[in-house]
Parts: C-alpha cells; sequence; structure tokens
C-alpha cells in the first residue's frame, strides 16, 4: 500500500503535521505546567513574609487555642493564598502531624505527609514542587523544637491545572485533526503534480524494454522532471542505435560459430546453456535444450572462473567423451553486472592425433622396457665370451650359449607379438576367412602343452561337445589366442594343479572356457589385465618368458573376430578366461 510515491508523499506530510502538533503541544503544556508552579510560590512568598510568620509565632506561643487562632489568620488571608475547591490550607500539629485546622476539614481523613511536611516537622520550611506529582504545597514551621509546635502549609490538588491541560489538548487534537486533512489534501496534490510524469516515463520504459521505440516520452513541463523526461528521450535514442549495432554483431558472429569447424559451446554464470553450434554437439553427442546445463555438457569436467588466469587467459583441457577425444580451451566471459559473465568453450577434436602419439609414446615406452633386459643379458654374456676367449670351459659357453639364444628369442617373440598387434590395430589380417572347428583348435593346443603341462606336474584336459557348431574366422589366429590363454594357464599354475578346457553353445554364441587352478590375479589387477604390456606379477612373468602382450592380442583378436573375452579369478583360487565367438552363419552341427 505505502510503496507507491503518492502514498509516500501523503503519510510523509501526514507525520509531519502529526510531529508538529505533537511538539507545539508538549510545549503548551509545559509551559501551563511551569506558569502554575511559578504563580502557587509567587502567592505563598507573598504572604508567608517573616512578618507573617512571626505573627503566627506569636498566636502559638500566646493564644489559648493556638490551632484555632492562626486558622482565623489564615482565613482572612484566603484571597491572596488563592484558597478555592482545588487549594486548602491546614494546621498540623508538629508531633504527629495530625491535623488540627484548616480550610477543609475532609483532610483530616485525607492529608499525605508530602515531603514538604516532612521538612517541616524537621524545622525547616518545605517548599519544594514536583511535577510529576497530584499536587503542589507548602509547609512552614512554627515553633516545631522540642516536639511540639505546629505546620501551617497550604495545598492545591492541581484540578484547575488538569482542566486547563485537558481543555488545551481538547483544542491541540481538533488543531491536529484539522491540519491533518488539509496535509491530506495538499501532499495528494502535490503527489499527483509529481508522479503523474513519473507514470507516463514509467510506461514508456516498459515499452523500449519489449523493444518499442516508435514514440519520444512527452515532455510537459520544464521542471526538473521534465529535463528527465528530455534526458531519457536521448538515451531511448542512442540505446536504439546501440542495440542496432549489437544485433549486427550478433548476426555475424552467429554465421561464424555456425559454420566454423570447432566446436563453441558457452555457459552464463549459473553454468546455463547460451550458445552451442552444430559442430560442438557433433563432437559431445549431447542433446541440447534451453534447459540444458554445464553438467549436463561436461559432467565430469569441474572447471571454475578462479582456475582462469587474472587477465583472462584461457585454460586448456584434455576430455573423453563420445568415444573422442577432445581438447577444451575454457575462457572467461568478463562483463559487468550481476546477469553478465559466465564461461565459453571451444572445442578441438584430436582423437586421431591423440590416438597416433598415444601409440607412439606407448609403443617407445613399452618396447625400450622389454627390449632393455634381453640386450642387457645377451651383451653381457657375449662380452663375457669374447674377453674369456679360450679360457672358458665348454660346459660353460654352452650355458652361456643357451642364455643367448633364449633371450634372442624372447626377443623375437616380443618383435612378432609387435607386429601381429600393430596388424590389428590398422585391421590387417593375413588368410581368408573361413569356418572354424574350435574343438579341432582346443584338442591341438591341448596336444602341443601336454608335455609342458606334464613338465610342471600340471593335468591339462580338454573336453567340449562333438556337436559344437563352427565359427567364422582366420584358424592360425584363433588358435594363437587359445594358445596364449591355455599357455598362460600353465606357466602360472603351481604343482599338483589343474587346467580345464570346456565349451559350449548358447545363445548364438560359441563360449570356450579356460579354468586352472593356478596362482589367480588380485581383484585390483582385473581391470588392467587386458592393458599391453601389464603383468600381475612382472618379476614371476619375466621369469616364465612372459611379455605380457599374451592376453591383449588374444584380446584383439577375439574382439576383430566379433566376440568377447572375459577373466574371473580369486587370489589363490585359480583364474577362468571365457570367450565367446558368433557361431557361423547356416552352421549346421557336427552329427
Amino acid at each position: 500500500m505505502f510503496r507507491s510515491l503518492h502514498m509516500k508523499l501523503v503519510l510523509i506530510m501526514v507525520l509531519i503535521m502529526i510531529s508538529v502538533m505533537a511538539v507545539v503541544g508538549t510545549f503548551l503544556i509545559n509551559s501551563v505546567t511551569t506558569y502554575n508552579i511559578d504563580n502557587f510560590l509567587s502567592q505563598m512568598s507573598m504572604v508567608f513574609t517573616p512578618e507573617f510568620i512571626a505573627k503566627l509565632e506569636d498566636i502559638e506561643a500566646s493564644s489559648e487555642a493556638p490551632a484555632a487562632d492562626m486558622s482565623a489568620l489564615m482565613a482572612a488571608y484566603s484571597g491572596a493564598l488563592g484558597i478555592d475547591e482545588s487549594r486548602s490550607f491546614y494546621i498540623l500539629r508538629a508531633s504527629d502531624g495530625s491535623y488540627a485546622e484548616g480550610s477543609d476539614d475532609s483532610l483530616s481523613q485525607t492529608m499525605p505527609l508530602t515531603p514538604n511536611i516532612l521538612r517541616a516537622m524537621q524545622g525547616e520550611v518545605g517548599e519544594e514542587i514536583q511535577r510529576l506529582s497530584d499536587y503542589f504545597d507548602v509547609a512552614v514551621p512554627i515553633h516545631v523544637e522540642d516536639g511540639g509546635g505546629y505546620i501551617v502549609g497550604v495545598m492545591d490538588n492541581k484540578q484547575e491545572l488538569r482542566d486547563l491541560n485537558w481543555n488545551l489538548f481538547t483544542i491541540l487534537m481538533r488543531a491536529m485533526l484539522f491540519g491533518i486533512l488539509v496535509a491530506v489534501l495538499l501532499s495528494f496534490f502535490l503527489a499527483k503534480t509529481i508522479t503523474t510524469p513519473i507514470e507516463r516515463l514509467t510506461d514508456q520504459a516498459t515499452r523500449i524494454a519489449e523493444g518499442d521505440f516508435s514514440e519520444p516520452a512527452e515532455v510537459y513541463a520544464r521542471d526538473e522532471i521534465g529535463i528527465l523526461t528530455q534526458t531519457f528521450n536521448e538515451m531511448a535514442g542512442i540505446l536504439q542505435d546501440n542495440l542496432n549495432t549489437i544485433e549486427d554483431e550478433r548476426s555475424k558472429l552467429n554465421t561464424l560459430f555456425t559454420h566454423m569447424a570447432d566446436g563453441v559451446v558457452a555457459f552464463d554464470k549459473a553454468g546455463r546453456i547460451m550458445h552451442v553450434n552444430p559442430e560442438a554437439k557433433k563432437m559431445l553427442g549431447v542433446r541440447f535444450d534451453e534447459n540444458t546445463t554445464y553438467g549436463d555438457v561436461f559432467p565430469n569436467l569441474v572447471v571454475r572462473e578462479s582456475d582462469m588466469a587474472e587477465d583472462g587467459k584461457y585454460i586448456e583441457v584434455d576430455y573423453l567423451t563420445n568415444k573422442r577425444t577432445l581438447k577444451i580451451f575454457f575462457a572467461p566471459l568478463r562483463g559487468t553486472g550481476s546477469v553478465s559473465g559466465g564461461i565459453m568453450a571451444v572445442i578441438h577434436d584430436v582423437t586421431q592425433q591423440k590416438r597416433l602419439e598415444d601409440a607412439r609414446k606407448e609403443f617407445v615406452a613399452n618396447v625400450s622396457h622389454e627390449l632393455r633386459t634381453p640386450l642387457t643379458n645377451i651383451t653381457g654374456y657375449t662380452e663375457t665370451l669374447l674377453d674369456a676367449g679360450d679360457e672358458i670351459d665348454g660346459e660353460t659357453r654352452s650355458r652361456f650359449l643357451h642364455v643367448i639364444y633364449s633371450e634372442a628369442d624372447r626377443m623375437t617373440r616380443l618383435v612378432k607379438d609387435l607386429l601381429t598387434l600393430s596388424r590389428l590395430d590398422y585391421e590387417r589380417m593375413e588368410g581368408a576367412e573361413t569356418a572354424v572347428d574350435l574343438r579341432e583348435i582346443a584338442g591341438s593346443v591341448a596336444a602341443s602343452m601336454d608335455i609342458e603341462a606334464r613338465r610342471q606336474g600340471v593335468t591339462l584336459t580338454c573336453v567340449l561337445p562333438e556337436d559344437l557348431p563352427q565359427v567364422t574366422g582366420e584358424r592360425d589366429r584363433l588358435q594363437q589366442v587359445v594358445m596364449n590363454i591355455v599357455s598362460n594357464a600353465v606357466k602360472y599354475n603351481q604343482r599338483g594343479g589343474r587346467v580345464d578346457i570346456r565349451g559350449g553353445a548358447d545363445d548364438g554364441r560359441v563360449f570356450l572356457t579356460v579354468a586352472d587352478t593356478g596362482l589367480g590375479i588380485p581383484e585390483e589387477d582385473l581391470p588392467r589385465i587386458f592393458e599391453r604390456f601389464y603383468r600381475v606379477d612382472k618379476a614371476r612373468s619375466r621369469e616364465k618368458g612372459g611379455t605380457g602382450l599374451g592376453l591383449a592380442i588374444a584380446k584383439e583378436i577375439v574382439e576383430f573376430h566379433g566376440g568377447t573375452i572375459g577373466v574371473e579369478s580369486r587370489e589363490g583360487k585359480g583364474t577362468t578366461v571365457t570367450i565367446w565367438l558368433p557361431v557361423r552363419q547356416g552352421e549346421e552341427r557336427h552329427g
């Protein structure tokens, strides 16, 4: 109700009027009270002169009825004392303050022992007036020494002052009500004069906010509000020119963003989407709408504006999404105001470059690491043979040459595995895809690994159904897969252990499982078991002659053939590897 300027002006005028009348009323009532007090004390001082007090003392000393005679004397001066219905004189016995004589005998029942009376009972004149008390009084002691004497005084119950103040208050209230009425009328007129041009200016501002610059605001006067209206019209013209310029620039930027090769996404400070170009949608694979937020576009990427340099430079982040490797440059959108600013992401698709770079780094690092040990051994044993010459015996020479041969063979197998992975990476497989019998492959691998299994003290069994369906693929590669899996199961087993090869068909797929009772794989190593060059126990793997590529090659070959491979293992309990391959189209079961 009081939010409008109109009502505020009315309220201010009313409050001013009330405040003025309250101040004036307080001043007048205080002045009347002061006047009454001064008048009362003046009357008392004119009567209670030293001579008059001396007369009272003479009466008290010589009269047989001093109280009555002093009362008669006081009655003779009642006009000067202002004695009336509200003002009375009294004669009190000083010994106990009891009422003796006076102009109003009702005081014998209601007479209070005021501070002035108590002071007079002590022999002093009591003439202190308290503004907030219910009465005015003076008390004069008459021979109060030795416990005798009387107290002569005058008491005013302030009824006349109360009546006067009430009349004054009534007059002030009537004047205030009349003043408020006048103030309301004047304030309505004043408020209308001020608010009407402002309301019209507000309507014009609303139209401008809606984009309507067709009509300028009308200037009604030459005062300050008129100058404000004229200035507002000039501002509206400048604003229209700036908006046209901004719209032209926006059109240029939209054209640029739409057709540029890089992705661009812009967010406001609240994380809401402001702009996205088609290339960004293609790279991110996110469905954009007006409710899309930063968390929807980059759910696992937290970038704060405080992370960026104070000079506004961008920060660079690598991001993986939608099977793409993206390089994102985040830059702050600077602005002024609470709703301006935000963050912009410029996105480059570096999937191919990243793949090539990672492959190069991984190849250099892993091959260097894997070749270093056999080369070191070959170099060391060769130098020993060369330095020793004929001094070394035949048995030692033969053992050294066997180590050199073994390390060279290990390097050869590593290079062959790398070449196999290289061909798989570029999807180049040798040989034609034909019908492959996994039962025959498993039996062949079991036969070739039987001697090694016996040497390790491991029992190797192969039991597959005779009607196992055929699959389509390259026999040598699939045999390499089975050989790698069975070889690992035998190598990393323990004496007295078992390796069981089983298989079957289900839901259009052929599966082959190789279960061992070996060392098993720790749970934390399972997610990385198919990584290239990854070994659970590196020292034991190298001791067994492993390259760390067997399972990686097996996974690549199986997936190349449209299948899957999985590992289940418990440390110390053994490992089970299962491969699944699709049944050859038109395959008939063996009869």
